[in-house]
Protein backbone atom coordinates (compact mmCIF):
# COMPACT_ATOMS: atom_id res chain seq x y z
CA UNK A 1 0.00 0.00 0.00
CA UNK A 2 1.04 3.63 -0.72
CA UNK A 3 1.45 5.33 2.01
CA UNK A 4 -0.65 8.44 2.23
CA UNK A 5 -2.85 7.44 -1.20
CA UNK A 6 -6.78 7.67 -0.38
CA UNK A 7 -9.21 5.69 -2.28
CA UNK A 8 -12.23 7.45 -2.21
CA UNK A 9 -15.84 5.77 -3.33
CA UNK A 10 -18.57 8.17 -3.74
CA UNK A 11 -22.29 7.20 -4.88
CA UNK A 12 -24.11 10.40 -6.33
CA UNK A 13 -22.75 13.79 -7.04
CA UNK A 14 -19.26 14.85 -5.22
CA UNK A 15 -16.99 17.01 -5.62
CA UNK A 16 -13.45 16.98 -3.06
CA UNK A 17 -12.95 20.66 -1.49
CA UNK A 18 -8.90 21.22 -0.57
CA UNK A 19 -8.94 21.73 3.58
CA UNK A 20 -6.44 24.70 4.30
CA UNK A 21 -3.17 24.35 3.75
CA UNK A 22 -0.64 24.77 6.27
CA UNK A 23 3.09 24.68 5.55
CA UNK A 24 4.27 22.03 5.20
CA UNK A 25 0.89 20.00 4.18
CA UNK A 26 0.15 17.23 5.85
CA UNK A 27 -0.52 13.57 4.62
CA UNK A 28 -3.04 13.40 7.68
CA UNK A 29 -5.63 15.90 6.14
CA UNK A 30 -8.85 14.62 5.47
CA UNK A 31 -9.98 13.63 1.79
CA UNK A 32 -12.76 15.75 2.20
CA UNK A 33 -13.79 18.11 4.83
CA UNK A 34 -17.28 19.86 5.53
CA UNK A 35 -14.96 23.42 6.35
CA UNK A 36 -12.32 24.26 3.43
CA UNK A 37 -10.13 26.98 2.27
CA UNK A 38 -12.84 27.64 -0.27
CA UNK A 39 -15.76 28.67 2.61
CA UNK A 40 -17.03 27.73 5.46
CA UNK A 41 -19.24 24.56 5.55
CA UNK A 42 -22.39 24.49 2.93
CA UNK A 43 -21.40 27.72 1.50
CA UNK A 44 -19.37 27.88 -2.06
CA UNK A 45 -16.87 30.54 -2.45
CA UNK A 46 -17.33 34.14 -4.09
CA UNK A 47 -18.32 34.02 -8.14
CA UNK A 48 -15.50 34.47 -10.40
CA UNK A 49 -13.04 32.40 -8.30
CA UNK A 50 -10.66 30.13 -10.24
CA UNK A 51 -10.84 27.46 -7.99
CA UNK A 52 -12.12 24.36 -6.82
CA UNK A 53 -15.75 24.22 -6.62
CA UNK A 54 -16.41 27.80 -7.62
CA UNK A 55 -19.98 28.48 -9.12
CA UNK A 56 -20.02 30.00 -11.75
CA UNK A 57 -20.93 34.08 -12.35
CA UNK A 58 -24.03 35.54 -13.56
CA UNK A 59 -24.51 34.21 -16.91
CA UNK A 60 -22.67 31.17 -16.57
CA UNK A 61 -19.72 29.84 -18.70
CA UNK A 62 -17.18 32.80 -18.59
CA UNK A 63 -13.63 31.69 -17.75
CA UNK A 64 -12.97 34.16 -14.45
CA UNK A 65 -10.62 37.35 -14.69
CA UNK A 66 -8.69 38.93 -12.41
CA UNK A 67 -9.82 37.81 -9.35
CA UNK A 68 -7.89 34.81 -10.22
CA UNK A 69 -5.35 34.09 -7.82
CA UNK A 70 -1.82 35.17 -9.20
CA UNK A 71 -0.70 31.55 -9.52
CA UNK A 72 -2.97 30.97 -11.90
CA UNK A 73 -1.80 33.34 -14.33
CA UNK A 74 1.51 32.30 -13.62
CA UNK A 75 0.89 28.79 -14.54
CA UNK A 76 -0.57 29.98 -17.44
CA UNK A 77 2.50 31.61 -18.81
CA UNK A 78 4.67 29.04 -17.59
CA UNK A 79 2.59 26.46 -19.87
CA UNK A 80 1.06 26.56 -23.23
CA UNK A 81 -2.62 25.45 -23.39
CA UNK A 82 -3.28 22.82 -25.65
CA UNK A 83 -5.91 23.82 -28.04
CA UNK A 84 -8.40 20.59 -29.18
CA UNK A 85 -6.44 17.89 -29.70
CA UNK A 86 -3.71 19.25 -30.85
CA UNK A 87 -0.82 21.11 -29.02
CA UNK A 88 -0.04 25.05 -29.36
CA UNK A 89 3.53 24.63 -29.16
CA UNK A 90 4.43 26.83 -32.05
CA UNK A 91 5.89 24.07 -34.22
CA UNK A 92 8.02 23.18 -31.70
CA UNK A 93 9.28 19.48 -32.20
CA UNK A 94 9.08 17.39 -28.86
CA UNK A 95 12.36 15.09 -28.67
CA UNK A 96 10.57 12.78 -26.17
CA UNK A 97 7.16 12.49 -27.80
CA UNK A 98 6.14 9.04 -29.22
CA UNK A 99 5.19 7.91 -32.45
CA UNK A 100 1.68 9.37 -33.41
CA UNK A 101 2.25 12.31 -31.67
CA UNK A 102 0.95 15.86 -33.21
CA UNK A 103 3.56 17.47 -34.89
CA UNK A 104 5.98 14.39 -34.91
CA UNK A 105 6.43 12.65 -38.16
CA UNK A 106 8.29 9.31 -38.60
CA UNK A 107 10.74 10.06 -41.00
CA UNK A 108 11.95 13.04 -38.95
CA UNK A 109 15.59 12.62 -38.92
CA UNK A 110 17.13 11.49 -35.81
CA UNK A 111 17.82 13.60 -32.74
CA UNK A 112 19.28 12.68 -28.87
CA UNK A 113 16.95 12.94 -26.67
CA UNK A 114 16.19 16.58 -25.46
CA UNK A 115 13.73 16.18 -22.53
CA UNK A 116 11.24 13.62 -20.39
CA UNK A 117 7.77 13.19 -20.04
CA UNK A 118 6.28 10.94 -17.48
CA UNK A 119 4.91 8.95 -20.54
CA UNK A 120 8.78 8.47 -21.85
CA UNK A 121 9.92 8.27 -18.66
CA UNK A 122 7.70 4.81 -17.62
CA UNK A 123 8.34 3.34 -21.27
CA UNK A 124 11.90 3.50 -20.37
CA UNK A 125 11.24 1.93 -16.94
CA UNK A 126 9.26 -0.58 -18.74
CA UNK A 127 11.74 -1.63 -21.60
CA UNK A 128 14.75 0.51 -22.92
CA UNK A 129 14.42 -0.68 -26.04
CA UNK A 130 10.60 0.59 -26.18
CA UNK A 131 11.83 3.90 -25.62
CA UNK A 132 14.33 4.02 -28.36
CA UNK A 133 11.52 2.64 -30.63
CA UNK A 134 9.60 5.48 -30.27
CA UNK A 135 12.04 8.53 -29.05
CA UNK A 136 14.99 7.45 -31.15
CA UNK A 137 13.40 5.17 -34.03
CA UNK A 138 9.92 6.45 -34.15
CA UNK A 139 8.30 3.54 -34.83
CA UNK A 140 4.58 4.02 -36.22
CA UNK A 141 2.52 2.44 -34.00
CA UNK A 142 -1.65 1.33 -34.93
CA UNK A 143 -3.81 3.44 -32.82
CA UNK A 144 -5.99 0.90 -29.97
CA UNK A 145 -9.47 1.28 -29.49
CA UNK A 146 -8.77 2.14 -25.73
CA UNK A 147 -6.76 4.74 -26.40
CA UNK A 148 -8.97 6.46 -28.71
CA UNK A 149 -11.34 6.26 -26.51
CA UNK A 150 -9.52 8.12 -23.83
CA UNK A 151 -8.48 10.67 -26.15
CA UNK A 152 -11.85 11.13 -27.17
CA UNK A 153 -13.40 10.93 -23.85
CA UNK A 154 -10.54 13.36 -22.42
CA UNK A 155 -12.02 16.19 -24.95
CA UNK A 156 -15.62 15.74 -23.95
CA UNK A 157 -14.46 16.66 -20.68
CA UNK A 158 -12.41 19.27 -21.54
CA UNK A 159 -15.05 21.18 -23.83
CA UNK A 160 -17.70 20.80 -21.33
CA UNK A 161 -15.98 23.42 -18.94
CA UNK A 162 -16.90 25.58 -22.42
CA UNK A 163 -20.72 25.93 -21.46
CA UNK A 164 -22.16 27.54 -18.88
CA UNK A 165 -22.02 25.84 -15.63
CA UNK A 166 -25.98 25.25 -15.44
CA UNK A 167 -25.63 23.58 -18.56
CA UNK A 168 -22.99 21.27 -17.72
CA UNK A 169 -24.87 18.41 -17.44
CA UNK A 170 -24.69 14.36 -17.84
CA UNK A 171 -26.85 14.63 -21.26
CA UNK A 172 -25.00 17.80 -22.63
CA UNK A 173 -21.65 16.07 -22.06
CA UNK A 174 -22.75 12.98 -23.90
CA UNK A 175 -23.98 14.99 -26.89
CA UNK A 176 -21.02 16.48 -27.80
CA UNK A 177 -18.86 12.80 -28.39
CA UNK A 178 -20.11 12.32 -31.98
CA UNK A 179 -18.56 15.81 -32.84
CA UNK A 180 -15.41 15.48 -30.63
CA UNK A 181 -15.29 11.73 -32.50
CA UNK A 182 -15.60 13.67 -35.98
CA UNK A 183 -13.26 16.39 -34.93
CA UNK A 184 -10.47 13.24 -33.83
CA UNK A 185 -10.86 11.65 -37.09
CA UNK A 186 -10.51 15.00 -38.89
CA UNK A 187 -6.96 15.69 -37.06
CA UNK A 188 -6.08 12.31 -36.35
CA UNK A 189 -6.67 10.14 -39.98
CA UNK A 190 -5.15 7.16 -38.44
CA UNK A 191 -7.91 6.27 -36.29
CA UNK A 192 -10.32 6.03 -38.70
CA UNK A 193 -8.53 2.72 -39.81
CA UNK A 194 -10.22 0.95 -36.25
CA UNK A 195 -13.54 0.58 -37.72
CA UNK A 196 -11.89 -0.06 -41.26
CA UNK A 197 -13.78 -3.69 -41.04
CA UNK A 198 -17.01 -2.25 -39.30
CA UNK A 199 -19.24 -1.24 -42.43
CA UNK A 200 -22.38 -1.54 -40.46
CA UNK A 201 -21.15 0.51 -37.90
CA UNK A 202 -22.48 -1.92 -35.15
CA UNK A 203 -18.96 -2.37 -33.32
CA UNK A 204 -18.43 1.70 -33.96
CA UNK A 205 -22.16 2.12 -32.51
CA UNK A 206 -20.91 -0.13 -29.09
CA UNK A 207 -17.54 1.85 -28.69
CA UNK A 208 -19.25 5.36 -28.77
CA UNK A 209 -21.66 3.73 -26.22
CA UNK A 210 -18.84 3.13 -23.92
CA UNK A 211 -17.48 6.42 -24.25
CA UNK A 212 -20.87 8.09 -23.41
CA UNK A 213 -20.64 5.19 -20.11
CA UNK A 214 -17.67 6.66 -19.54
CA UNK A 215 -18.11 10.44 -19.41
CA UNK A 216 -21.51 10.08 -17.50
CA UNK A 217 -19.68 8.10 -14.59
CA UNK A 218 -17.73 11.03 -14.05
CA UNK A 219 -20.93 12.66 -12.81
CA UNK A 220 -20.87 10.71 -10.19
CA UNK A 221 -17.48 11.62 -9.09
CA UNK A 222 -17.65 15.28 -9.63
CA UNK A 223 -20.03 18.12 -10.20
CA UNK A 224 -18.58 20.15 -13.07
CA UNK A 225 -21.16 22.81 -12.33
CA UNK A 226 -19.36 23.73 -8.96
CA UNK A 227 -15.80 23.73 -10.96
CA UNK A 228 -14.21 26.10 -12.77
CA UNK A 229 -10.95 25.18 -13.77
CA UNK A 230 -8.09 27.34 -13.83
CA UNK A 231 -6.81 25.55 -16.63
CA UNK A 232 -7.42 22.37 -18.54
CA UNK A 233 -5.31 20.54 -20.72
CA UNK A 234 -1.87 22.86 -19.61
CA UNK A 235 1.64 22.00 -21.45
CA UNK A 236 4.03 22.70 -18.53
CA UNK A 237 7.83 22.65 -18.50
CA UNK A 238 10.76 22.99 -16.19
CA UNK A 239 14.36 22.75 -16.56
CA UNK A 240 15.98 21.44 -13.52
CA UNK A 241 19.84 22.46 -12.34
CA UNK A 242 21.14 19.52 -13.95
CA UNK A 243 19.43 20.98 -17.25
CA UNK A 244 16.91 18.24 -17.39
CA UNK A 245 14.08 19.79 -19.13
CA UNK A 246 10.75 18.29 -18.00
CA UNK A 247 7.37 18.47 -19.79
CA UNK A 248 3.54 16.96 -19.50
CA UNK A 249 -0.04 17.86 -20.42
CA UNK A 250 -2.08 18.20 -17.21
CA UNK A 251 -5.85 17.44 -17.85
CA UNK A 252 -6.77 20.00 -14.43
CA UNK A 253 -5.47 22.44 -12.54
CA UNK A 254 -7.82 23.56 -9.51
CA UNK A 255 -6.77 26.98 -7.14
CA UNK A 256 -8.47 27.46 -4.46
CA UNK A 257 -8.91 30.99 -3.66
CA UNK A 258 -5.98 30.94 -1.00
CA UNK A 259 -4.02 29.87 -3.76
CA UNK A 260 -3.56 25.54 -3.36
CA UNK A 261 -3.34 23.84 -5.99
CA UNK A 262 -4.90 20.35 -7.63
CA UNK A 263 -3.75 18.87 -10.01
CA UNK A 264 -6.57 16.37 -11.29
CA UNK A 265 -5.98 13.46 -14.23
CA UNK A 266 -8.95 11.65 -15.93
CA UNK A 267 -8.61 8.06 -16.57
CA UNK A 268 -10.47 6.14 -18.46
CA UNK A 269 -9.46 2.62 -17.21
CA UNK A 270 -10.09 1.09 -13.44
CA UNK A 271 -8.06 1.92 -10.47
CA UNK A 272 -4.72 -0.21 -10.20
CA UNK A 273 -5.10 -2.57 -7.36
CA UNK A 274 -3.48 -0.59 -4.11
CA UNK A 275 -0.14 -2.45 -4.58
CA UNK A 276 0.59 -1.32 -8.08
CA UNK A 277 -1.01 2.67 -7.93
CA UNK A 278 2.74 3.34 -7.46
CA UNK A 279 2.92 3.73 -11.22
CA UNK A 280 -0.27 5.71 -11.68
CA UNK A 281 1.47 8.47 -8.60
CA UNK A 282 4.58 8.55 -10.68
CA UNK A 283 2.92 10.77 -13.35
CA UNK A 284 0.83 13.21 -10.70
CA UNK A 285 4.49 13.29 -8.90
CA UNK A 286 6.13 13.87 -12.15
CA UNK A 287 3.62 16.55 -12.67
CA UNK A 288 3.88 18.07 -9.26
CA UNK A 289 7.68 18.74 -9.38
CA UNK A 290 7.36 20.75 -12.66
CA UNK A 291 4.64 22.64 -10.98
CA UNK A 292 7.19 23.37 -7.85
CA UNK A 293 10.15 24.05 -9.66
CA UNK A 294 8.27 26.40 -11.88
CA UNK A 295 6.28 28.24 -9.07
CA UNK A 296 7.86 27.30 -6.24
CA UNK A 297 4.40 26.10 -4.84
CA UNK A 298 3.76 22.31 -4.03
CA UNK A 299 0.33 20.87 -5.19
CA UNK A 300 -1.99 20.90 -2.20
CA UNK A 301 -3.21 17.12 -3.58
CA UNK A 302 -3.32 15.20 -6.71
CA UNK A 303 -6.10 13.38 -7.69
CA UNK A 304 -6.60 10.53 -10.26
CA UNK A 305 -10.41 10.44 -11.27
CA UNK A 306 -10.94 6.87 -12.82
CA UNK A 307 -13.81 6.71 -15.14
CA UNK A 308 -13.58 3.07 -15.83
CA UNK A 309 -14.37 1.41 -12.25
CA UNK A 310 -15.84 4.77 -10.90
CA UNK A 311 -13.09 5.41 -8.19
CA UNK A 312 -11.20 8.60 -7.19
CA UNK A 313 -7.40 8.48 -5.44
CA UNK A 314 -5.79 11.03 -4.02
CA UNK A 315 -2.78 11.91 -2.83
CA UNK A 316 -1.22 15.30 -0.25
CA UNK A 317 2.70 15.43 -1.73
CA UNK A 318 5.48 16.91 0.66
CA UNK A 319 8.57 18.17 -0.69
CA UNK A 320 10.52 14.77 0.33
CA UNK A 321 8.01 12.73 -2.28
CA UNK A 322 8.99 15.36 -5.38
CA UNK A 323 12.99 15.49 -4.10
CA UNK A 324 12.77 11.42 -4.25
CA UNK A 325 11.01 11.81 -7.48
CA UNK A 326 13.54 14.23 -9.09
CA UNK A 327 16.56 12.29 -8.14
CA UNK A 328 14.59 9.26 -9.90
CA UNK A 329 14.10 11.06 -12.76
CA UNK A 330 17.73 12.57 -12.88
CA UNK A 331 19.01 8.67 -12.45
CA UNK A 332 16.52 7.78 -15.30
CA UNK A 333 18.02 10.99 -17.10
CA UNK A 334 21.82 9.52 -16.98
CA UNK A 335 20.83 5.60 -18.21
CA UNK A 336 19.10 7.24 -21.09
CA UNK A 337 21.88 9.46 -21.75
CA UNK A 338 24.27 6.54 -21.60
CA UNK A 339 21.87 4.46 -24.09
CA UNK A 340 21.70 7.07 -26.40
CA UNK A 341 25.10 7.69 -26.46
CA UNK A 342 26.41 3.80 -26.69
CA UNK A 343 23.63 2.48 -28.91
CA UNK A 344 22.81 -0.35 -26.63
CA UNK A 345 19.14 -0.02 -25.48
CA UNK A 346 18.23 -3.66 -23.64
CA UNK A 347 15.23 -5.19 -24.44
CA UNK A 348 13.32 -6.11 -20.67
CA UNK A 349 10.26 -8.52 -21.45
CA UNK A 350 7.15 -8.54 -19.48
CA UNK A 351 3.66 -9.60 -19.65
CA UNK A 352 3.26 -6.21 -21.52
CA UNK A 353 5.27 -7.34 -24.21
CA UNK A 354 1.73 -9.25 -25.63
CA UNK A 355 0.55 -5.79 -26.18
CA UNK A 356 3.25 -4.14 -28.34
CA UNK A 357 3.54 -3.41 -31.83
CA UNK A 358 7.42 -3.14 -32.17
CA UNK A 359 8.12 -7.53 -31.64
CA UNK A 360 8.82 -7.88 -35.37
CA UNK A 361 11.95 -6.10 -34.13
CA UNK A 362 12.52 -7.17 -30.72
CA UNK A 363 15.44 -9.78 -30.41
CA UNK A 364 13.10 -10.82 -27.64
CA UNK A 365 10.96 -12.39 -30.63
CA UNK A 366 13.68 -13.20 -33.20
CA UNK A 367 13.67 -9.78 -34.78
CA UNK A 368 16.04 -7.00 -35.29
CA UNK A 369 16.14 -3.50 -34.99
CA UNK A 370 16.59 -1.27 -36.98
CA UNK A 371 20.13 0.24 -37.65
CA UNK A 372 21.22 2.60 -34.75
CA UNK A 373 20.38 5.99 -36.39
CA UNK A 374 22.91 8.59 -34.05
CA UNK A 375 26.69 8.25 -33.37
CA UNK A 376 27.72 6.11 -30.97
CA UNK A 377 30.64 5.27 -28.49
CA UNK A 378 31.98 1.77 -26.80
CA UNK A 379 29.99 1.22 -23.82
CA UNK A 380 32.18 0.64 -21.18
CA UNK A 381 32.22 -2.89 -19.43
CA UNK A 382 29.41 -3.53 -16.11
CA UNK A 383 26.72 -1.17 -15.49
CA UNK A 384 23.12 -1.66 -13.77
CA UNK A 385 20.98 -3.26 -15.35
CA UNK A 386 18.67 -1.02 -17.76
CA UNK A 387 15.19 0.19 -16.48
CA UNK A 388 14.95 -1.06 -13.06
CA UNK A 389 15.10 2.54 -11.17
CA UNK A 390 13.92 0.90 -7.75
CA UNK A 391 11.35 3.27 -5.58
CA UNK A 392 11.18 6.52 -5.20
Amino acid sequence: MVCGLRRVFRPGTLSLPLPPLPSPPSRAAPTTGRGSALGPAGERPAAGVRGVDAPAAAGGGARPGPSAPSAVHALSVAGRKVCGMETSTEGEERADSGPGTVGVRADTAAVPPASLSPSRASDFMQCPLLYRFRVIDRLPEKPSEAATRGTLVHAVLERLFDVPAADRTAPRAKSLVPGQWELLRETRPEVVELFADDPEGERLARWLAEAERLVERWFSLEDPSRLEPAERELFVEAELDSGLRLRGIIDRVDVAPTGEVRIVDYKTGKAPRPEYAEGALFQMKFYALVVWRLKKVIPRRLQLVYLGSGDVLTYDPVRADLERVERKLLALWDAIRLATETGVWRPRPTKLCGWCDHRAHCPEFGGTPPPYPLPVRAPESGGAQQGRMGPD
